[in-house]
């Protein structure tokens, strides 16, 4: 894990807020089928997060989609925005969604996931690690 500043987020309409009150992993791009269809988008940019360290306000308004077993997408039920990721195999972890971010990202993305997976119609541009 990377950064030590709080950091704070919310969803779209503003009825999920949240406080990263720890560090942020690794900022990556997953470009796997299931980030692409769960955001609508050529890819998710993601971090971990010590789930000890996520505070959520709004809580009530979340709603979980299992997308595969173990695998929980989280995001707000009013305006569909994804917040975060868990898996039952890492408990004390989640996948934070870094485009609900309102404070500044410190530390740009390190790698491309699951490029095997990627759209067709998106190059990637960069000389970033890319993993299979």
């Amino acid at each position: 894990m990377t950064e030590t500043l709080m950091h704070k987020g919310s969803c779209l309409c503003g009825t999920v807020k949240y406080e990263v009150r720890g560090k942020l992993g690794a900022a990556i791009y997953c470009h796997c089928s299931r980030c692409r269809k769960a955001t609508a988008t050529a890819f998710a940019t993601n971090a971990a997060v010590a789930a000890s360290d996520f505070v959520i306000e709004g809580e009530s308004a979340l709603k979980t989609f299992d997308s595969s077993p173990g695998v929980h997408r989280i995001f707000c039920s009013n305006c569909g925005s994804p917040v975060i990721s868990s898996r039952d195999a890492m408990p004390d972890v989640v996948r934070l969604r870094l485009g609900t971010l309102d404070t500044p990202l410190l530390a740009p993305p390190t790698a491309h996931y699951f490029v095997t997976s990627k759209a067709v119609w998106y190059e990637i541009h960069d000389d970033l690690p890319q993993f299979a």
